[in-house]
Parts: C-alpha cells; structure tokens; sequence
C-alpha cells in the first residue's frame, strides 16, 4: 500500500502543537519558487533555516539567480518565526562525478534518484552537526518530482545521521498550487528546467516537439 506522508507529516505536525517547544528545521531549498508554499506552510511550526545547496544547478549564473530570488523571498515572506539561510558549496563536479553513466537516463529516473539523495545527505549532514531537531526538502512540492523515493531518502538518512526526517508530501493540499500563486505575488523568477544540463536539454526538447 502507498504510503501517506501527509498524515505523517500531520502527525508530526499534531505532536508539535502539543508540545512546548518550537523545533528547528533545516529546509533543503532547489529555489524560491519551490520553497514559497514551504515557508509559508512550515514556518507556523517550526523555526526555519533554509539550506539552499544545489549543486547540480548549471550554469553558475543560473545558480546565483536562483539563490537571490531565495534570499529575496526570504527578505519579504511574512513568518511567523524568522527565517535564516545558508548557502551551500557549489561545486558541479560533484554532480557531474554522480551522473557519470546516466547521462542518458530520462528524466525522473536513476540520475534524479542520485540528485536526490546527494542534496538531502548534505543537509541531514549539516542539520546533524548545527544541532536541528529536523531536516527535510522541499523536493517534494514538484508534481515533476518522486515524492516515495524523497522520503524513502530522507528515512534512511535519519537513521544513517540519527537526525530527525520530516516526512512531507508538499504538493498536496494544493501546497504546489499555491507555490505558483505565491510566486506571481512575489513576481519570482520561475526555471523552466529543473536545474541540470541535462534537464535542461530535455526542456529545450519539448518545446520544439510541442
């Protein structure tokens, strides 16, 4: 049976109301756009640092575009709790060495798979050695992207890390919806292509077939 991670993450949710402590949350972020309806969303729960490493963004411009939006949305999203952020290393050699022997592969399978889990190691790593209660992405949001394996991901890195996962599928509850009302509002810089080269050849492919 197909698991729910929007009644996990609802559970969890639950327990911290209950509770009396505001958790802190490192929020792997891929870009503003992504992260809009997270923030929004998460920040009524948690205190929030959002960890924007994407190293499989190219070219370096794209990157730093995408990392001024986040800090823009950030300067300007109203929260119930501040939010920070960190800027991760970029190094596209590190995606590069990931893909090699997966060029080929279509979008959506093994080289994404790969892209995942590299993104959420980093940040259960940093979330682990900062002291957060929670790591977790915003990867998930994407109707484009594989919401079980980002959390099959994220449970085997909380027990390699021993650092708390939180179990979401963001897209639902009309969460990526939301996330592009959010981003008219905010007039962000919206990609059309994921990040990589490669998923960016693959866009430039279906707009000349459509």
């Amino acid at each position: 049976m197909k698991e729910n991670y929007q009644l996990k993450l609802d559970q969890i949710l639950k327990e911290i109301e209950d509770g009396k402590k505001t958790p802190t949350l490192l929020l792997h972020s891929c870009c503003g756009p992504c992260s809009s309806y997270t923030l929004e969303y998460l920040s009524n729960y948690f205190k929030i640092t959002v960890f924007y490493y994407n190293p499989n963004i190219s070219p370096n411009m794209e990157f730093e575009k995408r990392f001024e939006e986040q800090k823009r949305l950030i300067e300007n999203l109203p929260t119930k709790y501040p939010v920070s952020l960190i800027k991760g290393d970029y190094d596209p050699n590190v995606f590069f060495d990931l893909a090699k022997g997966l060029e080929k592969e279509p979008e959506g399978g093994k080289r994404c798979f790969k892209c995942y889990k590299m993104r959420m190691e980093e940040c259960a790593k940093v979330a682990k050695e900062k002291g957060f209660d929670y790591f977790t992405t915003t990867l998930s949001i994407s109707p484009y992207k594989n919401a079980t394996w980002i959390n099959e991901i994220g449970e085997e890195l909380e027990k390699q890390y021993s650092i708390k996962y939180l179990y979401a599928d963001l897209k639902k509850k009309n969460g990526y919806k939301r996330s592009i009302e959010l981003s008219r509002q905010y007039q962000l810089y919206r990609q059309n292509y994921c990040g990589c080269v490669y998923s960016k050849v693959n866009s430039l492919d279906e707009n000349v077939s459509s």
